[in-house]
């Protein structure tokens, strides 16, 4: 039985009942008209449901719902998509599946309160936000172990590197995940405790009490730029004034995980179904944290030290699968990184690219996007 877990009060062995963990996921990607151009997604948002706008304007967001099985996650995720394709082929646009938008100029935010009072906070930087488009996967808490899931997520934070997806930002080559360094470092340069990965858990008051911190430090710097207090404590809740890459979600009673680039929905739902199988096996084995390296055994999830995984997290972020240390790690981890073809692979290279290129390899993604979905390919869980 991991600390973890006895400070959770859970005790160890298998989880109750027969049930299968739920998992969801959410996925952005650009909207762009035919001459590859960002635009508004307009009617797309009615398409289908799970769709809704982000915060900048050519940014769409789609949904499932907690999905007992893979076969279950992928046909939900590619129908949606597939209704939002159908009529942006209506409309002459497209959706892009990439974390960034290459080259691109000024993105404009849709207008809100918590819009302005999160400019206000990050200033300037917040222009690195307006950049990124990512994936995140939602696993349903299990009762008394939502600790080690959360902590087997932490220790999984370098298989980001099996779907980096855009290497540029404003036209130049910046990372293998550029969108991680947009979002981890540069944005929250001044706040990083509100942005980076946080350390592994004892427990869920420790969890509380890290929460706590950090909203009184976000409603602090929000104040000391101007803004109400009562207005920001009306908009975010200590949940949800922090954008750190693993959260434990009261709200949704799961464990999410957001460093993923945007992606193609094969890509997303076989990452769902690799991440879900680990966390299953933590939930039903013993989950051991400590040393160098860590591993997935028929009969313990083992975590490496937290020094351990932000070094692969760093090389995850810098050289995605090129590293053989971020392969060697995540093949230990019980990931098959031969089945993984990241885009950010295919894009990378050393030099700018113009406006046209950049509009033009919006066009070709937004393509890939529409064959991705036919045929739909098994993966492990079905």
């Amino acid at each position: 039985m991991s600390d973890a877990a006895r400070a959770d009060g859970s005790g160890g062995g298998s989880r109750s009942g027969t049930e299968p963990i739920r998992r969801s996921v959410e996925v952005e990607y650009w909207v762009i008209d035919d001459d590859g151009r960002l635009t508004d997604p307009g009617d797309l948002v009615d398409a289908s449901a799970g769709v809704e706008r982000e915060f900048v304007s050519p940014l769409l967001e789609i949904k499932t719902t907690p999905c007992e099985s893979t076969a279950e996650l992928r046909d939900e995720l590619v129908d949606r998509i597939d209704r939002v394709l159908r009529r942006a082929d209506e409309l002459d646009k497209g959706l892009v599946p990439l974390a960034t938008p290459l080259h691109d100029g000024d993105i404009v935010d849709l207008e809100g309160e918590r819009t302005r009072i999160q400019d206000r906070v990050v200033g300037d930087r917040f222009e690195y936000v307006r950049h990124c488009a990512g994936t995140h996967i939602h696993v349903e808490q299990q009762p008394g172990r939502a600790v080690d899931q959360l902590n087997t997520l932490t220790a999984l934070d370098p298989a980001l590197a099996l779907v980096n997806s855009s290497p540029y930002f404003e036209r130049e080559p910046l990372a293998a995940s550029a969108r991680s360094v947009l979002y981890r470092r540069l944005a929250y340069e001044h706040l990083p405790r509100q942005g980076e990965l946080w350390p592994y858990l004892e427990d869920t008051e420790e969890w509380a009490r890290r929460l706590e911190r950090r909203y009184e430090a976000f409603v602090a710097e929000a104040v000391t730029a101007g803004c109400d207090r009562e207005t920001v404590e009306a908009c975010f809740t200590p949940e949800g004034a922090v954008w750190i890459p693993v959260k434990l979600r009261a709200a949704f009673s799961t464990v999410e995980w957001r460093s993923p680039d945007a992606a193609l929905p094969s890509q997303v739902v076989q990452l769902a179904d690799d991440l879900v199988e680990v966390v299953d096996r933590a939930v039903t084995t013993e989950v051991q944290i400590g040393g160098d390296e860590g591993r997935v055994t028929d009969d313990a999830v083992v975590l490496p030290s937290f020094d351990t995984v932000t070094e692969r997290v760093e090389a995850a972020i810098r050289d995605g699968l090129e590293s053989d240390d971020v392969r060697s790690y995540l093949d230990r981890m019980g990931f098959d990184v031969d089945a993984y073809k990241p885009l950010s692979a295919e894009l990378r290279g050393d030099e700018a690219l113009s406006a046209a290129e950049a509009r033009q390899t919006r066009l070709d993604y937004a393509d890939r996007l529409k064959r991705d979905i036919r045929p739909r390919q098994p993966v492990s869980g079905d």
